[in-house]
């Protein structure tokens, strides 16, 4: 019974500013995500990562690896291949990006545009955020509203791949109720009412509607009703020795955090290296991430972390890696 009343507790914060036209909610929002956590996280020097085979100080100067992608984003209109995350990074010496053949999201998430060097992250109400914790920042929108925090983040990039495909049957998250949403049936009219605890669907309508702005409007619905607890729900453990782009560091609750790792490299005893970006709260740019443990080969992070991975804001353990099941 505890259990069941925390389940719906937990539900009736998540709900609020829903437009009319998108959720039906006769429930009073209650405003919550506009809390600034910030957990002390102060390096240990026992604790430093250590970098198999001495890394350089210095990143080498990255150079243009990668003219062209079939990637698509549709949030921009004037997608530049020298912009990409892969264009921007140097290696560490000995190592190299691992190839996926089969597994076309690590090549999205590799030329994820970036805004120009030395960009600040922004608040969603045009603040900047005065934490040195970023390397870059993505060049995708925020949005006016308190909504794309950390988990959101990592749904958008994940729903933002499958609609660049048009693969609409694969967008989909369930609210932290477990109710399952998907872009498919919101297109098609298919949308969720809200009542208290209770989730319905409308029947489908006579028209599909396709357009980015109508995936815009699902998505912002999934930011109020998903988060980090229902989020982690839906992923399968994952290994970090086999570690991969699309791979997510988890840990839901209220707040909990998620970071989506956006790169991998591999030297040729094995050692991997990572990526990670984030967002947080409140709602601000998508960032790669720095390295606060060993600024030599910032932004790249060594899978050899021990017990616990520490990044600029949280502190994650090696079992909160997860993986999208589709």
């Amino acid at each position: 019974m505890k259990y069941t009343t925390l389940v719906i507790i937990c539900f009736l914060l998540a709900c609020q500013n829903i437009e009319d036209d998108e959720v039906s909610n006769d429930t009073p929002p209650t405003p919550d995500r506009n809390i600034e956590w910030v957990p002390d996280h102060d390096a240990n020097p026992s604790e430093i990562e250590k970098h198999p085979g001495n890394p350089p100080q210095v990143l080498p100067e990255p150079t243009i690896i990668s003219h062209d992608t079939e990637s698509q984003y549709p949030w921009t209109s004037d997608y530049d291949v020298n912009t990409a995350l892969t264009n921007r990074f140097g290696l560490p010496d000995g190592y190299r990006r691992v190839k996926y053949d089969n597994f076309p999201f690590a090549d999205w998430l590799r030329h994820l545009p970036l805004e120009e060097k030395g960009s600040a992250v922004r608040y969603y109400n045009g603040g900047i955020k005065p934490n040195d914790v970023h390397e870059a920042v993505l060049d995708i929108d925020i949005g006016k509203r308190d909504l794309q925090q950390c988990a959101d983040a990592v749904m958008r990039l994940k729903a933002e791949y499958h609609y660049s495909l048009k693969d609409y049957s694969n967008i989909h998250f369930n609210f932290t109720s477990g109710d399952k949403v998907s872009f498919d049936d919101w297109r098609q009219g298919r949308k969720p009412r809200i009542n208290g605890n209770k989730v319905t669907f409308s029947p489908k309508g006579t028209q599909t509607d396709n357009s980015y702005s109508n995936f815009k409007k699902y998505m912002n619905m999934i930011f109020n009703y998903a988060g980090t607890a229902s989020l982690e729900k839906e992923l399968q453990s994952a290994e970090i020795s086999d570690i991969r782009p699309g791979d997510v560091f988890i840990q839901g609750g209220f707040p909990g955090h998620a970071v989506m790792v956006v790169d991998v490299a591999v030297n040729d005893q094995g050692k991997r290296i990572f990526m990670i970006a984030q967002s947080y709260m409140p709602a601000q740019s998508i960032h790669v991430l720095k390295n606060p443990n060993a600024s030599g080969m910032s932004p790249w992070y060594s899978t050899d972390f021990g017990t616990t991975l520490r990044t600029p804001e949280w502190t994650f353990e090696r079992k909160n890696l997860k993986r999208f099941r589709n």
